[in-house]
């Protein structure tokens, strides 16, 4: 009788409670994004205040690295230890990092405590989609992952300003203790309303596995965030990790075939949708850092932009992006039908990168801004729609590593696309300021590609023009490849097979999934 009456008041508790979660985990995707777009804008005064200029990349890398590394492990632990008390704990430890990188008195402790906060941050993406893909059937969640895609989309946009004023008011350390309040809030709306199913491991964690996993991954972010400006990319330390990631990866894969409890079960991989979600999600992360990137450095350098205001540089791109996932999020809840999204997001993105190749010295801030859109809308097809289709590709007990293992893809192809993209600039820039300032040009370029404002301002007029053009050249390359990558994407797209999404209620009739999986419920307060 008790079971009768929890199902008959569940339905009118639920809409109110899951709004709530949904407010808890909107703060804690803006805690992972707004991260790094703030102690961006904040590292030059942290370098003013603590030195240690060379070591000034290992302060984003660290963070990159652990959250990499970390990534699928906490997709594993949420599917055998449960999902709420795996959240909470990410949280905890990137707000303990946060804290200790505020109290950092010098840039080896900062390195470090942004080491443990990148630890935490790796749990927090992962539990955002895997919480939602308990919470939400998949015929609903489409509509709900894109009010997340606009979380990060505003995330991008402001992040840059928000750290310029913590910075220029507060001091560089609030661009660190600003976590704490909000992460505070979010314990306590997850803590309070967040009601999932309690599980308990029934082996024990695959240490092996998580070993191996970490060194491969490590090697590779190390090779691509080192390749071609610390060390040449024929140099002995980056041929060793290489051969290190390559071995660690297979030995990896060997170990999941055997693992009673592996860290990412290659089960998952025989969902011919997953596979290509993964590549798509790798694609996205290739093309997306590496216009957020190169689209500044292009309208500073080229069209005068102030870099104040470096985020709204990019409104076109990230407004089209938010609009496009939340139509796309909408659709899909109300037809149940997504395959068009990834063709038509993946052709849009094509279009749009070869349109931004076509940028030089003339090219105006309007035309450059409707490039920039036709990329976003692009973008906006994908972001969302592939952690959708792989979440529904596989079963609720391997949600978890399923939503890690999207995220892992996607930042991964993030690292490479920075990496690949910035090689090909770099070279091309270096050759045209020697193709057109001589010697000059080429002492210009020698210690970086890319020139703040102050640099730029104080070059001759000579060197000044050919650095603009050097610009242009040099995204031109880049972007060009971009589209050359995404024509991958495009491929895996046409293969997606459309598979009617899980859900409840009259808008799935005739699913025979339906009546087997049905979301957790989220008790009201």
């Amino acid at each position: 009788m008790a079971d009768t009456e929890t199902v008959e008041t569940k339905p009118d508790k639920q809409p109110k409670s899951v709004r709530v979660v949904l407010l808890a985990l909107m703060i804690t995707m803006m805690l992972a994004m707004l991260d790094n777009m703030i102690v961006g804008t904040a590292m030059p005064t942290i370098v003013g205040e603590l030195g240690g200029l060379e070591h000034l990349s290992w302060v984003v890398t660290a963070y990159t690295l652990a959250t990499a590394a970390a990534t699928p492990v906490w997709g594993k632990l949420g599917d055998m230890f449960g999902r709420k008390t795996t959240f909470m704990t990410s949280i905890v430890i990137f707000l303990i990092g946060s804290a200790l990188s505020g109290m950092a008195q010098n840039m080896g402790q900062l390195i470090g405590f942004r080491a443990v906060q990148g630890l935490g941050a790796g749990g927090l993406m992962v539990g955002v989609m895997a919480i939602i893909g308990d919470l939400i059937p998949p015929r609903e969640r489409g509509k709900y992952q894109g009010m997340m895609a606009g979380v990060m989309a505003i995330a991008m946009i402001g992040g840059p300003l928000v750290g310029g004023t913590i910075t220029d008011n507060w001091g560089w350390r609030w661009a660190f203790y600003i976590n704490l309040p909000l992460g505070v809030v979010a314990l306590g709306l997850i803590s309070a309303v967040l009601h999932l199913p309690k599980k308990r491991a029934q082996a024990g964690i695959d240490y092996l596995g998580v070993i191996l996993l970490t060194v491969g991954i490590t090697s590779i972010v190390l090779v691509t965030t080192w390749g071609g400006s610390q060390y040449a990319w024929t140099s002995a330390r980056i041929m060793e990790l290489i051969g290190i990631g390559v071995a660690a990866l297979i030995g990896f894969v060997f170990w999941q075939t055997k693992a009673t409890e592996p860290v990412v079960p290659l089960h998952i991989f025989r969902s011919r949708n997953f596979t290509l979600m993964s590549i798509i999600g790798f694609i996205t992360g290739f093309v997306m850092f590496g216009a957020t990137l190169y689209l500044p450095l292009y309208q500073q350098s080229v069209q005068g932009a102030s870099a104040t205001n470096s985020g709204l540089l990019l409104l076109p791109m990230l407004g089209a992006m938010l609009v496009t996932s939340m139509v796309a999020g909408r659709v899909t809840t109300n037809t149940g039908r997504y395959k068009l999204f990834p063709v038509v997001g993946s052709a849009l993105m094509i279009v749009g990168l070869y349109l931004l190749s076509t940028m030089d010295t003339g090219t105006t801030r309007f035309t450059s801004g409707v490039f920039m859109a036709v990329v976003g809308l692009g973008m906006g097809c994908l972001m969302q729609i592939t952690m959708l289709v792989a979440q529904n590709s596989v079963e609720m007990k391997d949600m978890g590593v399923a939503s890690s293992s999207t995220t892992l893809f996607r930042t991964l192809g993030s690292s490479f696309g920075v990496a690949i993209m910035g090689a090909l600039f770099n070279n091309r820039v270096q050759h045209v300021m020697a193709e057109r300032a001589g010697a000059l040009g080429s002492k210009i370029t020698e210690k970086s590609a890319s020139l703040d404002a102050k640099s730029l301002a104080k070059l001759p007029a000579v060197a000044r023009e050919a650095y603009q053009h050097a610009v242009s050249a040099g995204v031109h390359s880049a972007f060009l490849l971009g589209s050359v990558v995404a024509v991958v994407a495009l491929i895996a797209a046409v293969f997606v097979k459309e598979v009617a999404l899980r859900g409840t209620g009259p808008k799935s009739e005739g699913s025979t999934e339906d009546a087997v999986v049905q979301p957790p419920v989220v008790e009201a307060v």
